[in-house]
């Protein structure tokens, strides 16, 4: 996408939210879900069009772990690392995906097939390990049917 193209869609989505009271966070959330991520070229429009300065508007998006600043995988795997989930293997449960896949939390394949992230709460917990993957939510987790549901959601991507 050209510098000009990025700037027309960034603002369209500023424009959108431009009279909403704390205006930043909404168009933020607006941008993750138009582009599925907010990228630093992105900050210094945003800084411009709200009159804010980059390091603030860095500071809102590097504060807030939802936001991404490169394009997740074809599949997100959320896992709970909340302490209910702990208590019942969440640990293990991120290290083997970290290991599986050869990221760390936080990161995407090389191949952009799979994003892993960490949550800190997904309301699952007396299902715990919990797990989100593309949304949908899944307990009582183990390594192997975390495999099973990866493999499944990357055949469906």
């Amino acid at each position: 996408m050209t510098p000009d193209a990025l700037e027309q869609r960034v603002r369209a989505v500023v424009d959108a939210h431009r009279g909403d009271r704390g205006a930043l966070l909404p168009i933020l959330h607006g941008l993750q879900a138009e582009f599925g991520y907010v990228s630093q070229d992105m900050v210094p429009i945003l800084a411009r069009e709200l009159n804010l300065s980059r390091a603030d508007v860095h500071g809102v998006v590097t504060f807030y772990h939802d936001f991404r600043p490169e394009p997740a995988g074809r599949t997100v795997v959320k896992i709970c690392r909340a302490e209910a989930c702990q208590s019942v293997g969440a640990e293990q449960l991120a290290e083997h995906a970290q290991q599986v896949f050869g990221v760390k939390l936080g990161q995407t394949t090389p191949d952009g097939s799979v994003t892993i992230e960490q949550v800190f709460c997904l309301g699952n917990c007396a299902l715990g390990p919990a797990a989100q993957i593309n949304g949908r939510m899944y307990g009582k987790l183990d390594e192997h049917r975390l495999d099973r549901l990866i493999l499944n959601a990357e055949g469906n991507a």
